[in-house]
């Protein structure tokens, strides 16, 4: 089997992705890694002096949060030209400043936004995944709206919208994951899933629906709508695959509460693998060498796994 090609994108170089990239790389076996950021960060450079590297620029803390804002954008734009000419099989990234992005005149909320961009994909879904819990079984999750303010999500999200990014998240499951019949379980939008409509009438007009239109697949188990601040359970409990939710904060707050050092954020629908850590920059821990580099470690074992799975299936 070949060996998965990797390319990492290094994020803020203010933050603590270099540091933790270069701790989880010198735990890694089984990759070869490209890395993909700017010249001048001692940190990575010191540790890793055999790894490939892809330069896409000079990091100079004087330049402050527009040029770091510049070398994270370049990065991903040169992280996706490799994925795309088939240099690397996917590609991990290390976490991005929002602002800084911003600063240096990036549109995009997030690296899930900005990836769909750049590929041309015609709709992509956020998916979160610690595959190790301490409570029990994997915690996967697909959000049907990610980067968007609460007051949006009701308006937001139609029956169409639902039933195509969860169809993403189902052939993600298929082909990355290797659940050739995944169980999905929904997280409601309202208390207690709209109480039958008592509290909210989503689940009946949105949900419900959605769910017609993912039941004519008939290797998917669609095991029904749930209260939010339960359904979790079905997954640790290992009766469900993935757990759909129906915008950010439902479900990594109980991602990151339980598995914040093996969290890993997937985009779906790329026509490559795309993992990166759950957690930000965390400038304030910066290169004190206190950074726990789990999440990025996990992130780069899950995209391995991706690309084999990729290449197997080709």
């Amino acid at each position: 089997m070949k060996t998965p090609r990797v390319g990492i994108t290094l994020g803020d170089p203010r933050g603590i992705g270099p540091e933790v990239t270069a701790a989880a790389l010198a735990e890694a076996d089984g990759i070869e890694a490209v890395l993909v950021g700017p010249r001048g960060l001692g940190e990575i450079e010191d540790r890793l002096p055999g790894v490939a590297r892809d330069r896409v620029g000079d990091w100079d803390p004087a330049g402050g949060v527009k040029l770091a804002g510049e070398l994270s954008g370049r990065a991903i734009e040169r992280a996706v030209e490799l994925a795309q000419a088939g240099e690397v099989d996917g590609i991990v990234t290390a976490p991005i400043s929002k602002t800084a992005l911003r600063a240096a005149g990036y549109p995009h909320p997030g690296h899930t936004e900005f990836l769909q961009e750049l590929t041309g994909s015609r709709e992509v879904t956020m998916m979160m995944s610690a595959e190790r819990t301490p409570l029990g079984g994997p915690l996967r999750l697909a959000l049907l709206t990610a980067h968007l303010p609460l007051r949006d999500v009701p308006t937001t999200l139609d029956v169409e919208l639902f039933a195509c990014r969860s169809r993403i998240a189902i052939d993600a499951l298929r082909d990355w994951w290797g659940i050739e019949r995944p169980r999905l379980a929904f997280a409601g939008l309202n208390p207690h899933a709209g109480e039958g409509g008592l509290f909210g009438d989503e689940e009946i007009e949105v949900f419900e629906p959605a769910l017609e239109r993912l039941a004519v697949d008939p290797d998917v188990d669609l095991l029904g709508i749930f209260p939010g601040d339960t359904v979790f359970l079905k997954a640790l409990g290992g009766q469900a695959d993935l757990i759909v939710t129906p915008y950010h904060d439902v479900g990594l707050a109980v991602l990151k509460t339980i598995a914040m050092n093996e969290g890993v954020n997937v985009t779906a629908g790329l026509p490559f693998p795309r993992t990166s850590p759950d957690h930000g920059t965390a400038m304030d821990i910066a290169g004190r060498g206190i950074a726990d580099p789990g999440a990025m470690r996990a992130a780069i074992a899950l995209c391995a796994r991706f690309c084999t799975a990729r290449t197997a299936t080709a």
